[in-house]
């Protein structure tokens, strides 16, 4: 997700090769000017980073360490501005969120997305409210979206939004709902009719939260219109939608500064699940390539079952890995959101991310042969994939209409799994695992 800006920091780093060198120094600070200004950081943040980072690693002696110690300092102090981080719940429920922005920039998306996220991750109660009566099939869109993640609608097409507003917050404080989030209209451009409808709805709402969703996208347009909407109607935070795709990725690191709210979320992909706090300790962690071993431990929880962990795990140790697990953990893996964003947060695995593009777990053609092919087993086949005789795979390939050489590859490779899986669940496995990651690290990280 911060591929650009993490090969921007290698880079620099990669000048330093000796201590006390002045003139590497230099063209690591250069290197890291010039990138970041190509990645679409702001120039004024440009300029601020590159100067403390090359004046506090003076002071510290130069050296690739110190240079590291400088510019993490740096980053941590950019990212962090006055203001909640991740989402903060109110004292009392429930949590009001106004989503604002302009028309286009993913804010109805992005309001599933946060529902989503509050329901799966955090366990709430959501409600959301669609206020936005201008775009046609505005409704519509969210009605899809809340059938999907199960989320209740309140919405009324014959109704101002403020009194759709008024009755949703009504049914909230009723129903013990935990969260109500507001989808509000927007334009194309900024206007009076637009910010006075806005003014209206948050008198009525009194929000908790004022989430300007603003389009990666659009760059440095997205700082200047979140500035306009902080004035005249005000922002807690800004919620950056289809970040990826964004190839740069600058507007990350400067948006809170220019515009002093915190940036709060991420939309780093299409899906649901795709949404990520922005906590600047952790993105710091992976602009650096260390990865965010938290933030995957929070989505993980929320999505596998402990019981369900154990038994599979008990298979694990046995050998007893089925393919019926395996569907079972493909579900799953959906839950969790896009697999680049999932291996970014993983230390050193940022090269493989990127390598693996946008894979998608539903739509990718080696998933779509694998469920192929365990649809045309039979049950008892897939419980026990030691059955699977030269006529059984022959009768497979014909069901799922594989070639015999590209099934024989596929469960070549579930077993390898299902070996390499049994070896790391054994008394020394997370010692291995680590040694493993630690190479790994060293070879695709930012210290190689």
């Amino acid at each position: 997700m911060f591929d650009t800006l993490t090969d921007s920091f290698k880079n620099a780093i990669g000048k330093i090769r000796f201590s006390d060198d002045g003139t590497a120094l230099k063209k690591a600070t250069t290197e890291l000017r010039k990138s970041l200004l190509k990645a679409d950081v702001h120039h004024k943040v440009v300029k601020e980073l590159v100067t403390t980072v090359e004046n506090e690693t003076r002071k510290m002696g130069i050296g690739k360490d110190n240079f590291l110690r400088a510019l993490h300092a740096e980053l941590t102090r950019i990212l962090t501005i006055q203001g909640n981080q991740g989402f903060v719940f109110a004292s009392k429920p429930p949590t009001v969120v106004l989503m604002i922005g302009l028309q286009g920039s993913g804010k109805t998306t992005t309001t599933g997305k946060l529902a989503y996220f509050l329901k799966e991750q955090k366990k709430k109660k959501v409600m959301i409210v669609a206020g936005d009566l201008q775009r046609l099939a505005a409704v519509e869109q969210l009605n899809q979206i809340c059938t999907q993640i199960d989320v209740t609608l309140v919405s009324d097409e014959n109704a101002k939004p403020t009194e759709i507003v008024k009755v949703a917050l009504e049914r909230a404080e009723k129903e013990l709902y935990d969260v109500v989030i507001i989808d509000t209209a927007g334009r194309l451009a900024i206007d009076d009719k637009l910010m006075e409808e806005l003014a209206e709805v948050k008198k009525v709402a009194n929000p908790d939260e004022l989430f300007y969703v603003a389009d990666a996208m659009t760059g440095q347009d997205a700082v200047r219109t979140a500035q306009t909407f902080k004035d005249k109607i005000g922002i807690t935070g800004v919620v950056l939608s289809k970040f990826d795709g964004d190839g740069k990725g600058g507007i990350s690191l400067g948006i809170s500064q220019q515009v002093g709210a915190p940036l709060r979320f991420i939309g780093a992909g299409e899906k649901m699940p795709d949404l990520e706090q922005f906590i600047p300790e952790r993105v710091v962690g992976r602009l650096m390539g260390a990865g965010d071993i938290e933030g995957l431990a929070e989505k993980t929880a929320s999505v596998i079952d402990e019981k369900e962990a154990k038994r599979i795990t008990q298979k694990i140790k046995k050998g007893q890995f089925s393919f019926n697990d395996f569907l079972a953990q493909m579900e799953q893996m959906k839950k969790l959101g896009s697999m680049k964003s999932l291996l970014g947060m993983i230390p050193g695995m940022g090269n493989m991310a990127k390598q693996l593009g946008d894979m998608d777990l539903d739509n990718s053609d080696e998933v779509k042969y694998i469920k192929a092919l365990i649809s045309s087993m039979t049950p008892k086949e897939r419980a026990e994939p030691s059955l699977l005789t030269n006529s059984r795979k022959r009768r497979i390939a014909a069901g799922s209409g594989l070639e015999q050489q590209h099934v024989n590859r596929i469960l070549k490779q579930f077993k390898t799994a299902a070996k390499m899986a049994k070896k790391f669940s054994g008394k020394n496995g997370m010692k291995q695992m680590e040694s493993m990651m630690g190479q790994i690290e060293n070879r695709g990280g930012l210290k190689g």
